[in-house]
C-alpha cells in the first residue's frame, strides 16, 4: 500500500483495528514490544551507573552519568537517519525494521551479561538495532493513509498509545528486578520484550499487504556496489579515530559523550544542507523543507527538556521523593510509569479531538503548545526542588504533576510531529525524513546530556526554573512564527 491509497482502505473481510487499516495492529504490538524493551532498561540506566560497587553498579558521577544517558538516547534517535537510507535504497522498511528488532534484542541479552564491559557493548548494539526499525515503522504507519487525511493523526495517536504500553509495563518490572534483585536481571527481562516483539512482527506480516516491501529508492548494479563500498570505509574511518583515542589515552567516557554531541549537531546541519540545496526536490518540496526546519528546532528544544526524566528527574525521585508505601519502598523507576499510562489515557483523547478539529488548529500551534506546557513542567519542578532544600524527602506526587504537564505538551507535540514530517517529506526522502524527525530527538537529547550536567553543580531551583522558563519563551516566540510557518508548508495542514 503505497502514500496515495485511499484513506478507508481495508484488508480482504473487512477487518479494521479501532476503524483503521488491519496492518496498523501488527505494527502497534512491534512498537510496543520494542519500547518496552527500551523504557525498560531506560528507566533503570542512570540507577545502574551511578549506584555504587558494593550496590553492583558501576559508580559514575551523576554529571557523567546523566551525559552518557543523554548521549545513548541520541545516538539512538541519530541512528535512525542511516537506517531510513537503507530502507529506503538498500532493503525496504520492513526488512529493516525486521533486522533491527533482531539487533536490538542481541543487545539486551548482552547488557544481561554481569560484566562492567556489557553495558556500553550492549547499548551500542541497541543504537544499531533502533536505528534500523524505529524510523522505518513509522514510515510503515504513514503508508496506511492519503497524505493530507485528517484521520493521519489520529493513526499516529493510536500507534502511539501502543508506544506508551509498552513504556508503562517496563518499569514496573525492570525496575523492580534491577533495584530489588539485580540490574542485569533488569536488563534481562528488556531482551525478553523484545524477542517477543520480533515474534509477533514475524507472525503477523501478512496483515502488512505491500506496505515498506520494497525501497522506495533502490539503488541497483554499480550504485549499489559503490554505496556499500563507502559505508565499508566509514566504518573503517570510526573505528581508525577509536584507535586513535585508545592508544593516545583519550579513550574515556567524557570524551566519547562530547565526541558523538558534536557529530551530533554536524550531522545534523550537513543533512538540512543537502536537502535545501538538492535540485531534483520541487520549489513546493523546498519550501515545505524550510517549514519542517522551524518545527525541528522546536522539537529538539521540547525533547531537551522532557527526556531529562530518565536522568536528572529519576536521580531526584531515587534521592528526594518519600517512596514509602505500608512499608514497602517502592523502586525510584517506578515513577518512570507514570508518563506512560497518562498517555495511554490521553492518546484517545488526543486522537478524537485533532479529528475534529480538522484543519482548524496548525500544526505550527500544536508545536507551541507543547513547548508551553513542557516549560510549565519545569517551572513547577522548581518548587518541588525547593521543597527538597535542607534534605527533606517529598512526596512523589510532586513528580506526578510535573509529568501530568509535559504529557499534555507531548500530546500537542510528538504524534504530531510525525505525522507533519511523513506529510511534509521530498518524495526522494520518505523514509530518510522520518529519520530526520528522530534527529530533532537525537540534537535535543545530545545538548540535553551536557546541560544536564549542570544539575549536578547548580541549585537544582535555580536549574529548573531557568530551562523551564526558556522553554515558555521559545513556545511563545512559535505562536508569532505560526502564520510565516504555515505559508511555508505550502497547503499541508
Amino acid at each position: 500500500m503505497t502514500s496515495d491509497a485511499p484513506v478507508d482502505a481495508r484488508p480482504p473481510g473487512g477487518k479494521t483495528f479501532f476503524g483503521h487499516p488491519r496492518a496498523l495492529s501488527t505494527l502497534f504490538l512491534t512498537e510496543m514490544w520494542e519500547r518496552f524493551s527500551f523504557y525498560g532498561m531506560r528507566a533503570i540506566l542512570v540507577l545502574y551507573l551511578t549506584a555504587t560497587v558494593a550496590d553492583d553498579g558501576l559508580a559514575i558521577r551523576e554529571s557523567t552519568a546523566n551525559a552518557v544517558y543523554g548521549t545513548y538516547n541520541a545516538m539512538v534517535y541519530l541512528m535512525a537517519l542511516p537506517g531510513g537510507w537503507v530502507a529506503d535504497r538498500l532493503i525496504g522498511a520492513r526488512r529493516s525494521v525486521l533486522w533491527g528488532g533482531v539487533v536490538i534484542a542481541a543487545g539486551h541479552y548482552v547488557m544481561a551479561i554481569p560484566a562492567r564491559w556489557s553495558v556500553f557493548a550492549g547499548m551500542s548494539l541497541i543504537v544499531l538495532g533502533t536505528g534500523l526499525l524505529k524510523p522505518n515503522i513509522s514510515t510503515m504507519v504513514g503508508d496506511l493513509y492519503d497524505r493530507d487525511s485528517p484521520r493521519r493523526d489520529a493513526g499516529f495517536s493510536i500507534f502511539y498509545m501502543g508506544i506508551n504500553l509498552g513504556a508503562f509495563i517496563a518499569p514496573l518490572i525492570t525496575g523492580f528486578l534491577g533495584e530489588k534483585i539485580n540490574w542485569h536481571l533488569g536488563f534481562g527481562a528488556a531482551a525478553i520484550g523484545m524477542t517477543f516483539g520480533v515474534l509477533q512482527y514475524v507472525l503477523g506480516r501478512r496483515n502488512l499487504g505491500e506496505a515498506g516491501a520494497r525501497p522506495a529508492d533502490p539503488l541497483l548494479g554499480a550504485d549499489r556496489r559503490r554505496a556499500l563500498t563507502r559505508i565499508g570505509l566509514v566504518t573503517l574511518a570510526v573505528l581508525l579515530v577509536l584507535a586513535v583515542l585508545a592508544l593516545a589515552g583519550l579513550f574515556t567516557v567524557n570524551t566519547v559523550v562530547n565526541l558523538l554531541t558534536i557529530v551530533t549537531v554536524l550531522v545534523t546541519v550537513g543533512y538540512f544542507a543537502r536537502i535545501l540545496t538538492d535540485r531534483e526536490i520541487s520549489g513546493t518540496e523546498r519550501s515545505r523543507m524550510k517549514a519542517y526546519l522551524w518545527l525541528f528546532v522546536f522539537a529538539a528544544a521540547f525533547w531537551l527538556i522532557y527526556d531529562q526524566a530518565g536522568s536528572v528527574l529519576n536521580i531526584f525521585a531515587a534521592d528526594k521523593t518519600d517512596r514509602d508505601v505500608l512499608g514497602f519502598t517502592f523502586p525510584a523507576s517506578w515513577l518512570q510509569s507514570v508518563n506512560p499510562i497518562l498517555i495511554i489515557i490521553g492518546a484517545p483523547l488526543a486522537a478524537w479531538l485533532w479529528l475534529r478539529l480538522g484543519h482548524r488548529v496548525a500544526t505550527p500551534m500544536k508545536f507551541a503548545v507543547g513547548l508551553v506546557l513542557n516549560g510549565l513542567s519545569f517551572v513547577l519542578m522548581a518548587a518541588a526542588a525547593k521543597a527538597a532544600v535542607g534534605g527533606d524527602l517529598v512526596s512523589p506526587w510532586w513528580l506526578v504533576a510535573v509529568y501530568a504537564i509535559q504529557v499534555a505538551g507531548e500530546l500537542a507535540l510528538s504524534p504530531v510531529g510525525l505525522s507533519a514530517t511523513t506529510k511534509l517529506a521530498p518524495v526522494k526522502y520518505a523514509s530518510q525524513m522520518m529519520g530526520l524527525w528522530f534527529l530533532a530527538t537525537a540534537v535535543g537529547d545530545a545538548i540535553g546530556g551536557q546541560v544536564a550536567r549542570l544539575a549536578e553543580t547548580w541549585p537544582e531551583p535555580t536549574y529548573f526554573l531557568t530551562f523551564g522558563l526558556a522553554s515558555v519563551v521559545l513556545g511563545l516566540g512559535a505562536v508569532m512564527f505560526a502564520r510565516h510557518i504555515r505559508q511555508l508548508m505550502a497547503g499541508i495542514h
